[in-house]
């Protein structure tokens, strides 16, 4: 039914619905087949141990039997895994350390988005992700991530701006969202949805030492959008603008993508990749761009984009409040 439902019709893919690994054995010896897939590794078992399945000693002797057996054969083998809430391989962690490849399908329960990232490559790169949606016919591969991440950004609200973000080696424009509101208690609510929480309480540190921005009563809250997590040091000015944006309901021109690294004396500190993040803002037709100085002064080539390099945060939201003016 499944395979009718993905609109699959090929007589050379074959199912075997088994658990003993030794069946399975015998039958990719008979059939020769160039790919092996099998899910998943925690419902197989040996006869020859005595443990349960999805075991320490289950999952390593049957990583070890298959892995003979296809590597004998030069057969490419996919062993898939359950991940825990935490988004750790349940069970033992020790198919991590066999494997030559690990790769993590990550997505959120309720954003139709999945991201698949290289964590380990023994004969590789793991700077390279792809991004899918799941839809009716299964996953589908988004060519263009960003255009994606940003269709949805109508009118020019406070407290929204668009975001550069490397994956590996890929730039993604990311829609980010910031909310500033009283606070109702004594101590102010900071939550951040696809970011770390401590860097954020670190930059609106930052925003009130060395901008004099009052928001020691201010719940602040940051969303980035499409259920992306992203960890990387660019889109701290970002999340600056962001944050200042809702707070003073100043909003962002829609045309601006913005990137930078912030350091803790307020200065917007330079970033790899520039050449690449600016090219794809210019592909998706976007005017302007706000980069560090440090790596405006290094760029060679010439952009269709207004590119403004910014040396610490009172400069970038100065040009904010003014819209560039």
């Amino acid at each position: 039914m499944r395979a009718d439902r993905l609109e699959i019709n090929n007589e050379d893919i074959l199912f075997l619905g088994e658990t003993d690994i030794d069946i399975v054995n015998q039958a990719i010896l008979d059939i020769n087949p160039k790919l092996v897939i099998i899910d998943s590794i925690q419902t197989m078992y040996s006869e020859e141990i005595s443990a349960a399945a999805g075991s320490v000693s289950q999952v390593r002797e049957i990583t070890s039997q298959v892995m003979r057996v296809c590597k004998s054969r030069a057969i490419t083998t996919i062993i898939i895994g359950h991940v825990t809430k935490e988004g750790n391989i349940a069970g033992p962690r020790v198919l991590e350390h066999m494997v030559d490849t690990v790769l993590y399908l990550e997505g959120e329960r309720y954003f139709s988005y999945r991201i698949l990232r290289g964590v380990k490559n023994r004969f590789g790169s793991t700077n390279e992700i792809g991004m899918f949606e799941m839809k009716e016919e299964g996953m589908c591969e988004i060519a263009n991530p960003s255009d994606i991440l940003i269709s949805e950004r109508e009118g020019e609200p406070s407290g929204s701006c668009i975001i550069s973000s490397i994956e590996g080696t890929r730039p993604i424009l990311v829609e980010l969202q910031a909310l500033t509101s009283q606070s109702v208690f004594g101590i102010p609510k900071r939550t951040a949805n696809g970011f770390d929480y401590n860097r954020l309480a670190l930059l609106i540190a930052v925003l009130e030492k060395r901008v004099g921005m009052p928001l020691g009563n201010q719940d602040v809250y940051l969303n980035i959008a499409g259920g992306m997590k992203i960890n990387e040091p660019s889109i701290d000015l970002g999340i600056i603008m962001v944050v200042a944006s809702s707070f003073k309901n100043k909003p962002i021109p829609k045309d601006i993508v913005i990137m930078g690294e912030v350091g803790l004396t307020g200065e917007v500190r330079r970033i790899n990749f520039i050449e690449k993040r600016i090219k794809e803002s210019e592909k998706l037709g976007f005017k302007k761009c706000i980069i560090p100085e440090s790596n405006k002064k290094d760029l060679k080539e010439k952009y269709k984009l207004d590119i403004i390099g910014v040396k610490d945060i009172k400069e970038a939201i100065r040009y904010i409040t003014q819209k560039g003016e």
